[in-house]
């Protein structure tokens, strides 16, 4: 293992933080583009959707496949292949002679997009352990966070250095270089001795394993939960800020910098408490804080039936804050379920999260964001249901804190099928 003074070490959270942005920044930035898209391959709205459905739909699958692969063959030629295809395709999209041509570079981008994040959580596990690895989780969540909030900010910035074209070259150039950073700064954290063989077979017997594990589900269902509430006003950010405050596009800061303020606040304040209060505290606390958000959201959408600014969005930076106090702490516990497999359960975190973030962007913010108020309910029930998960864990592990990750670590190479 690097020690943390080495300049590797201190490259490591920028380097993740740069591959954890890759995935929500793809979905994002292209959204400015899709009127030029549109006009140039002469296909309704209907069919530009297609652009992020596919690349939701690859991205879902290889997440599944991304961290039992790095399991078997290493981290890092996992992750560069994966931003070098990221790479590949994005010049393909740029190139694009036709919107079925366009369609296919998506797909191969969502697919190779995962392996950063997914990947990503692993290596931290791997490097890290206790207070440090929360520390530089709460970084790469907060960059994970912020990137879909400010991603259709720069993707409109983009459209004027080559029209929608421009974007995909910029995507190209960034992995380019993020791929060349890798190759020259990240060390393999998973060598050849702990490695699995990677199976179709011993993969489905991996995540049966993962399922037999009653800790894990509440770890996976509170984690999954965890971002929901606050990612139902930020895929509502439309319909809020042009039919309810009744804004133009300029007006969607009002939104997002609440929104930037919290997950930022909340990863600096989860980083500090890091070594000084235990992670029951830490995540107690972060919904705790959540909670008091949707209650305020449901204040003020209760007492101001027309959205006043800038009240009606102040909620959204208690609720960024509550996110980052909770999620790495979180997903750090359920990493430590399987510490031979950290890959594979990084990978079904992340596809249970895109599924439900997916629902709701396609489900619920079309039905809940026709109010405020219907958006703080539904905000509130997620977040309830996140808290009753995290309750149930605490009571399912029968202790007053979480176990410490060596000894889980421990209990997961007993419980672990040869």
């Amino acid at each position: 293992m690097t020690t943390t003074s080495s300049p590797i070490r201190r490259s490591l959270p920028w380097l993740l933080a740069a591959l954890s942005m890759i995935g929500p920044f793809s979905i994002d930035a292209v959204f400015p583009a899709f009127p030029l898209i549109g006009v140039r391959f002469s296909v309704d709205e209907v069919a530009l959707q297609q652009l992020i459905s596919v690349y939701l739909l690859t991205y879902a699958v290889m997440s599944l496949f991304h961290g039992a692969i790095s399991d078997a063959a290493g981290r890092k030629p996992v992750i560069v292949a994966g931003m070098l295809g990221y790479a590949l395709a994005s010049a393909g999209a740029a190139l694009s002679t036709s919107f079925g041509m366009l369609l296919v570079c998506r797909g191969i981008q969502g697919a190779c997009a995962g392996a950063g994040l997914v990947v990503g959580r692993a290596v931290i596990r791997d490097s890290l352990e206790g207070e440090a690895a929360q520390r530089l989780m709460s970084q790469v969540m907060m960059i994970f966070g912020v990137a879909p909030v400010i991603a259709p900010m720069v993707g409109a910035q983009l459209l004027g250095l080559g029209g929608w074209h421009g974007i995909f070259w910029v995507l190209t150039g960034f992995t380019l270089i993020l791929a060349a950073l890798l190759l020259w700064q990240l060390d393999e954290t998973h060598p050849p001795a702990a490695r699995s063989r990677f199976a179709l077979k011993p993969l489905l017997a991996g995540y049966v394993a993962f399922g037999r594990d009653r800790p894990f589900w509440p770890l996976l269902v509170s984690s999954s939960v965890n971002f929901a509430g606050l990612f139902l006003f930020i895929a509502s950010a439309p319909r809020i800020i042009r039919e309810l405050l009744g804004l133009s596009a300029q007006g969607f800061p009002w939104l997002f910098v609440p929104v930037v303020v919290g997950l930022v606040g909340g990863a600096w304040i989860s980083g500090r408490l890091a070594g000084r209060r235990s992670v029951g505290f830490t995540v107690n606390l972060g919904y705790a804080v959540m909670l008091l958000a949707c209650a305020l959201h449901v204040v003020l959408a209760l007492a101001f039936p027309q959205p006043q600014l800038p009240w009606s969005m102040l909620p959204l930076v208690l609720h960024g804050v509550g996110v980052q106090l909770a999620f790495p702490t979180l997903t750090l516990l359920l990493l430590d379920r399987f510490a031979h497999k950290r890959g594979g359960i990084s990978s079904v975190q992340a596809f249970a999260s895109l599924l439900l973030n997916g629902a709701v962007a396609g489900v619920l913010s079309p039905l809940l964001s026709v109010s405020l108020l219907r958006l703080a309910l539904g905000a509130s029930v997620l977040t309830v249901i996140g808290a009753l998960s995290w309750r149930w864990y605490r009571r399912v592990t029968r202790e007053p804190r979480p176990p410490p990750p060596r000894d889980i670590a421990l209990q997961a190479q007993i419980a672990e099928p040869r």
